[in-house]
């Protein structure tokens, strides 16, 4: 057999300026995916915190700068462990008090309560939470009211490194609004009653409305 030269292809290679080019158009087409993805979320914060619908401050505190449901450990009355950053996907009305639940906590339970109710068909995007900070048994006469709850114990160490009351003030007479982000994001003034609770009715709802366009029921989000 005769020996032949060795047949090569050559294909052509783009032109290194074809090739920053390609580069830079891909990353603008991702940067424009994720803007169409956060724009609704985007939207609904710009037009509760920067428009404000009806003209009106919030009844709430907000918390400046928001800070992230942190992973650290919850139990359920029941003994069931996890993170708390597990709450993550729903709004959060939080409150915080002791197992003992005197007086100003029964208080808080029931405007929980109530506030979420006045939400009406929204309800379902709301959750009433109570973090025990202790290990004091919650007396059987409240479970039934709480029913509708969700009731985790947490380290009262740990949520002061993530809740914050206002100054003189104890977490324990405050509200918290954690968003569906899961970020605290709003805290009520203190001593809320039924009458202030009107106030921070509001506040739920225009946030409701706010946020309509892209949460819904259950615990997912965009």
């Amino acid at each position: 057999m005769l020996d032949q030269p060795l047949a090569l292809t050559v294909h052509s290679l783009p032109a290194p300026g074809e090739t920053a080019r390609r580069t830079i158009l891909g990353r603008w087409r991702l940067l424009g995916l994720l803007a169409v993805c956060a724009a609704p979320v985007i939207a609904s914060y710009f037009t509760y915190y920067v428009i404000r619908p009806e003209g009106r401050r919030s009844y709430g505190e907000l918390v400046e700068p928001q800070r992230p449901l942190p992973a650290v450990p919850a139990t359920t009355l029941d003994g069931k462990a996890g993170p708390l950053s597990a709450l993550k996907g729903q709004w959060l009305l939080i409150g915080v008090a002791s197992g003992s639940c005197d007086p100003a906590c029964e208080k808080h339970l029931y405007l929980q309560r109530q506030l979420r109710e006045s939400l009406g068909k929204e309800k379902d995007r709301m959750d009433w939470v109570w973090l025990v900070p202790d290990e004091t048994q919650v007396r059987p006469a409240l479970l039934p009211a709480l029913a509708q709850a969700t009731v985790l114990r947490v380290r009262g160490e740990l949520l002061q490194g993530w809740l914050e009351p206002a100054q003189g003030h104890r977490l324990e007479e405050h509200l918290y609004l954690v968003d569906p982000l899961g970020n605290l994001m709003m805290r009520f003034p203190a001593a809320l009653d039924t009458a202030s609770a009107a106030q921070a009715k509001r506040d739920l709802d225009r946030l409701m409305r706010a946020s309509a366009g892209w949460d819904k029921p259950g615990r997912e989000v965009p």
